[in-house]
């Protein structure tokens, strides 16, 4: 017999053999007809294979978040069964799990059409229907080679040989005549997925992800554990597609991008003129939280990345400039090859440490925080730029603390209140706190990391903060606090940081008098509240879908004129609204004023101003809002006190 313990912890003794599916059917039968997997002693396992002994076992169902992987898993193989079915031509390559979905890449001489979809999903479902037993197989490594190659699956035959070691074994899973090389686990049958699938899209995708190798088709999917959550993500990407940051951005004139400059952003007046309210914004949080602002070179000595660790860590990412005049000859190299070597910097950090060296620093001076809205650039690939959330160039409201240990915990509690108090003011108030530890890249021993990760947890412990691990996704030089924010529409984004980091200022030589006199390293708190501007207006122009909060929109009022009898008044209107601190634009378009209203609500202006003959006698205005269909009627001057108290911007109100 073995014993078996369960998440209640009770025991339950088996004979040996028995599978998780015994264990689930002597719980409920209910359990045992949505079981789908087992976690096994931490391990997520098929839910026929036999236990080995005795064993914790966790029952999975489709409700869980690993039993939606898993069928995001098999959906992956349903479709690269059924596209076999209908295209016998099409090699199969690897189907990984991603994001809301998966995808498979197939080798195949005709190209898929996304009209091929309605064929392969009902092929799919009719496999599905079939209820096919999903059976691991342990197969020699030699063999399954040979069986891969026999029945034309060259690329299989390639992958095993590739990653597995000589005499080593594999697994594959079959289902009816079909079968797939994969270390599982899986559902057990192809009956017990939901068919809450869909064909997303199709792309192009080089083998092993090398442009040297040949194109394959890659084709996506997205699936769920009910027929209700994959409505609501297709409704989601829906909303999405909506507030693309890049359509948006274009349709209200904000920015643009061209392929003279990848990834580097054309900011036009509109756009800007947001940029510099956040600007403004986060420098008064800044300032009233105690930071003082720096600005720092772009352009530095390699020698400089080398002391740092950048270098040989992060040098793949950085535009690497010679030091020397190129040659204007016609004739002969630009560049010699000879000098050193110079890099735009990829970040703040290293810069930062160099103020703080320049001086004599006491444990009185400390913490320093020290800001910057620094320019960086990262030599990113081209095929990954996307909008404003992957560029080249990049502006962070990026800050440095240095203090000593026993201020660590204070400085994390006060950034996280700085944290929460401007990501509400922006509507962006559900977030959850991941504490990233220790990369398999990094710079430091692993004492310091021990020392770096323990502080930061005991910090954000004693602040009564709830927080899960991210193992392995720390900076190369300290773990960091990531901050993952809900949007209006349930999407979750990544934006701040805050790292503690031992490594830099050790490797950099900052040090400061201790109260006995000796030399000490300070502690450095990287931390940035927005992340880069690009990437955090991209967010909040598909958070807000265009439509911002009037003290962030680039045009508060638009006063529209309904006869040219009224033009005059229409301007005065706005000289007025513009002496009290809001940003006004004039229509005085020989056009309808139905036409006016429309187009500027197209273009997300909060307050359209009407005005005709009988608000320029009575000086008045006739209030529209963006999203009402009725309006308001004004005076004029009570129009210039209350609409510019109304577009302060959130801490503004406070302070009054």
């Amino acid at each position: 017999m073995i014993k078996v313990s369960l998440p209640d912890g009770s025991v339950r003794e088996f004979e040996e053999g028995a599978s998780p599916f015994d264990v689930a059917s002597s719980i409920s039968n209910s359990l045992a007809k949505k079981a789908i997997a087992a976690r096994v002693d931490g391990e997520l396992r098929d839910l026929m294979r036999p236990l080995d002994g005795d064993a914790r076992v966790e029952i999975v169902t489709p409700n869980d978040p690993e039993g939606v992987e898993l069928i995001r898993h098999d959906a992956a193989h349903v479709l690269a069964q059924a596209v076999q079915a209908l295209y016998p031509d099409a090699q199969v390559t690897i189907g990984p799990v991603i994001d809301d979905g998966f995808y498979y890449d197939f080798a195949r001489e005709a190209p898929f059409s996304t009209e091929d979809f309605d064929r392969i999903e009902a092929k799919m479902r009719e496999i599905v229907d079939a209820d096919y037993p999903i059976v691991r197989e342990v197969w020699e490594k030699d063999a399954a080679i040979a069986e891969f190659k026999r029945i034309g699956e060259d690329y299989k035959a390639r992958i095993i040989d590739d990653i597995i070691p000589p005499g080593e074994a594999i697994t594959l899973y079959r289902q009816g005549d079909w079968f797939d090389l994969c270390r599982g686990p899986h559902l057990p049958s192809t009956g017990k997925l939901p068919k809450a699938f869909k064909l997303m899209k199709l792309a192009g995708a080089y083998w092993r992800g090398d442009s040297k190798n040949e194109m394959l088709q890659r084709m996506y999917g997205t699936a769920w554990g009910n027929e209700k959550d994959l409505k609501a993500h297709l409704v989601r990407l829906e909303e999405a597609e909506k507030r693309d940051h890049r359509k948006v951005g274009a349709a209200l004139d904000l920015f643009h991008f061209q392929p003279e400059a990848p990834g580097s952003v054309f900011w036009h007046p509109k756009g800007f003129m947001i940029w510099r309210q956040l600007e403004a914004y986060i420098r008064r949080q800044q300032d009233a939280d105690g930071y003082v602002e720096v600005k720092t070179p772009q352009l530095l000595n390699s020698v400089f990345w080398e002391q740092s660790g950048h270098w040989s860590k992060f040098r793949e990412n950085m535009f690497v400039v010679p030091d020397e005049i190129p040659s204007i000859e016609d004739e002969g190299p630009i560049l010699t090859g000879d000098s050193d070597l110079m890099a735009l910097k990829p970040m703040n950090c290293p810069a930062h440490v160099q103020i703080f060296k320049n001086g004599q620093r006491s444990y009185r001076d400390l913490p320093i925080r020290m800001a910057e809205f620094g320019c960086c650039h990262r030599n990113e690939a081209h095929g990954a730029l996307h909008g404003l959330m992957r560029v080249r160039q990049m502006t962070q409201d990026d800050a440095h603390i240095f203090c000593r240990e026993d201020q660590i915990a204070d400085e994390t509690l006060r950034f996280l209140k700085l944290f929460e108090r401007v990501y509400g003011d922006f509507g962006l108030s559900e977030i959850s706190y991941k504490l990233a530890t220790r990369p398999e890249m990094r710079a430091g021993s692993d004492e310091t990391w021990d020392r770096a990760e323990k502080a930061l947890s005991d910090a954000l412990t004693a602040a009564g903060m709830t927080f899960e691990i991210a193992e392995g996704e720390g900076a190369f030089y300290g773990p960091k606090l990531e901050f993952h924010l809900t949007d209006a529409i349930g999407r979750t984004w990544q934006c701040g940081t805050f790292q503690l980091d031992y490594v830099l200022p050790d490797r950099l030589d900052a040090e400061y008098t201790g109260s006995d006199g000796a030399k000490h390293r300070p502690v450095m708190l990287h931390r940035a509240v927005f992340g880069t501007f690009e990437r955090f207006m991209g967010i909040l122009i598909e958070h807000y879908a265009g439509a911002f909060p009037l003290w962030l929109s680039p045009v508060h009022v638009v006063v529209a004129a309904i006869t040219d009898a009224a033009n005059d008044y229409a301007h005065e209107a706005a000289a007025a609204l513009r002496k009290a601190g809001l940003r006004v634009e004039v229509d005085t378009r020989n056009e309808k004023i139905n036409y006016k209203v429309r187009e500027h609500s197209v273009q997300k202006v909060p307050i359209i101003a009407v005005v005709g003959g009988r608000e320029a006698e009575e000086r008045t205005l006739a209030l529209r809002r963006l999203g009402s269909q009725g309006q308001q009627m004004i005076s004029l001057d009570e129009a210039c006190v209350s609409l510019a108290e109304e577009a302060l911007a959130p801490d503004l109100k406070r302070a009054e």
